[in-house]
């Protein structure tokens, strides 16, 4: 693999040659990322039934909880490692971003698998594919360049 030109994984990682905005929207959404992780792990349901609108008065609803419990969890260790990333190693904003922008079809996929009941369509299921394609475009974004400022 030639590292020289991989914008995904650039020869100086420490190094982002692209737009300030595209990092500024990047951390915004990896924000939003963590705190939605948050009131999955904190929310004393979880966020199933008071975001999700999933009924947990059900048998097993201490379960639904708990998984919604332990996805928030997951979602903030991916969180965190992507943050981390994102400041550490500028140069792999790309690829942050990116794996930011599977996370909806990937969701969208699971959940064609086994369709979900719930009394309205939860944010994340209503928003997965309008943040993907902002992700896509974003992505695209952070593989440009910017120009250097001539100086006449």
């Amino acid at each position: 693999m030639d590292t020289k030109r991989n914008p995904i994984f650039p020869k100086e990682p420490k190094t982002y040659s692209g737009y300030l905005a595209v990092r500024i929207i990047t951390f915004l959404y990896l924000l939003i990322v963590a705190i939605r992780s948050l009131v999955h792990m904190f929310s004393p349901d979880g966020g199933a039934e008071s975001i999700a609108g999933i009924d947990t008065s059900v048998a097993g609803g201490n379960n639904i909880i708990a998984i919604f419990h332990q996805w928030g969890a997951i979602q903030l260790l991916l969180a965190a490692l992507l943050l981390t990333l994102f400041f550490v190693y500028r140069g792999l904003t790309p690829l942050v971003i990116l794996f930011l922008s599977l996370d909806a079809p990937f969701r969208a996929i699971a959940g064609q698998m086994k369709e979900l009941e719930s009394l309205h369509t939860p944010p994340g299921a209503a928003l997965n594919w309008p943040v993907f394609f902002t992700l896509v475009i974003l992505f695209l974004l952070s593989l440009v360049k910017k120009r250097p400022v001539s100086k006449s």
